[in-house]
């Protein structure tokens, strides 16, 4: 390996298939939204909690557009970075914008590492889960680093494996569940299980787009992917629709075999306790051994797109940059700060509050890709005006909800946001006004 220069590329053009592509989208997607958020999202709104999966994927679907006709002119490595700096060109709001999609991206690869030691602790009778839980995580955030420093096509093969099973096991799970149920209704009797309400429906809605948000991932492929101006695209409506079914299936599974109070309850494991009435403790082990994979291989793709990502950030030079004596090329100096990140994060938050950062940020930043595209870009991109305005006003509404939500019932997760917010934008102002600009810079802004 040349380690001559910390700021070498390391892309391998064509070395993603279509199928690798869906694979790594779906892998982040599922492994985070249909495990953990099910019984998070019940708490806020209820027996509606199905319908918000539903409503977060007709928002995604608006939002994806965006991301469908950018990935579609310019494929790139840098997927939201690219674009964010396509449309704002080498400015203080893309570096910003561009870091919070990277703290996101982070927050659920934590969030993931949490789930698979939530989950991984059913099959055994312990004390001190607190502890247990983000050992766990760390433990698997470590093993998919060791993966992610290995080439292309052994995280592409992991990936498309872990995929395959995880897809098919949930499907399994979903019409097991469904076909065992006494009634497809939820039992809602219990005086204190939550009421619906429209904050409690938009903030839940909220937390759902962060169980489809892996569909950005894949525009992180865009220098990788064979024919990506056609490729990108197709693989993020694939996704995306692959989870639509999913989620429906497995919604409908936990709510007939889990009263509502028993899903909130259980709400970090609650496909594993739905699986338990319906079919005995065989169905847990099936369905934690499931959602192990799944997170697993969620965690693998995550990583593998995020340090990507930042690599690109470091060579537009709109992030600053340390190897540390690190050896190889800046791909791997990023793999490293992205896990170290993870690995805080997942020793020292829960999981309700990882997921709140996660969507506040991710929410913030989709708004920016969907003004960059409409202000600056929709000509060069040949895209239709009306559909990012319709996708930031759907973005504002349920991140209001959600921050009401929030304010209410922890409002210590909207001052961490906030701070968090803060001081990235004092530092990167920083940055950038000591920065030399680029040699050669192609990527100056021109409206």
């Amino acid at each position: 390996m040349n380690d001559s220069s910390d700021r070498a590329p390391e892309y391998e053009e064509g070395s993603l298939t279509l199928a690798g592509a869906v694979a790594l989208g779906t892998g982040v997607m599922i492994g985070a939204g249909i495990f953990a958020l099910t019984g998070q999202m019940a708490q806020m709104t209820g027996w509606l909690f199905p319908l918000a999966f539903l409503s977060a994927a007709v928002i995604v679907s608006f939002s994806a557009y965006s991301y469908v006709r950018m990935s579609s002119t310019y494929p790139s490595a840098g997927g939201i970075g690219m674009y964010l700096q396509k449309a704002y060109g080498s400015t203080l709001p893309t570096a910003f914008h561009a870091l919070l999609m990277y703290c996101s991206m982070v927050i659920a690869q934590s969030f993931l590492a949490r789930t698979f030691g939530s989950y991984t602790l059913q099959l055994f009778d312990v004390e001190n889960r607190s502890l247990l839980v983000p050992l766990l995580g760390v433990g698997l955030l470590l093993a998919a680093f060791l993966i992610n420093l290995s080439a292309n096509r052994l995280i592409e093969g992991v990936a498309s494996v872990l995929g395959v099973i995880k897809i098919g096991g949930i499907v399994v799970f979903g019409v097991v569940g469904v076909f065992v149920a006494d009634s497809l209704k939820m039992d809602v009797s219990s005086s204190t299980a939550p009421q619906a309400s429209l904050s409690g429906f938009l903030g839940a809605t909220a937390l759902g787009i962060l169980a489809f948000k892996g569909f950005t991932t894949i525009t992180n492929s865009g220098s990788e992917l064979k024919d990506p101006h056609r490729n990108v695209g197709r693989a993020i409506m694939i996704s995306i629709a692959l989870c639509v079914v999913i989620y429906a299936l497995v919604g409908f599974a936990v709510a007939s075999n889990l009263s509502l109070q028993e899903i909130i309850k259980t709400q970090d494991y609650s496909l594993a306790a739905a699986a338990r009435p319906a079919l005995g403790e065989a169905a847990v082990w099936f369905t934690v051994i499931l959602a192990m994979l799944a997170t697993a291989g969620g965690i693998i793709a995550s990583v593998f797109a995020v340090s990507r990502m930042l690599a690109m950030l470091t060579e537009m030079r709109l992030v600053p940059h340390r190897h540390f004596h690190m050896p190889g090329s800046i791909q791997k100096h990023t793999l490293v700060y992205t896990i170290v990140l993870g690995l805080l994060l997942t020793a020292f938050f829960d999981l309700s509050r990882i997921a709140a950062l996660g969507i506040i940020f991710y929410l913030i930043m989709d708004i920016a890709i969907h003004w960059g595209v409409f202000r600056h870009l929709r000509h060069k991109v040949s895209a239709r005006p009306a559909i990012p305005i319709i996708a930031i006003l759907l973005d504002i509404v349920v991140l209001g909800g959600f921050v009401w939500v929030k304010a209410t019932s922890d409002p210590l997760v909207l001052i961490v946001a906030a701070v968090v917010m803060g001081l990235i934008l004092v530092g990167e102002r920083l940055f950038l006004s000591k920065r030399e600009p680029p040699a050669g810079d192609d990527h100056s802004h021109t409206h």
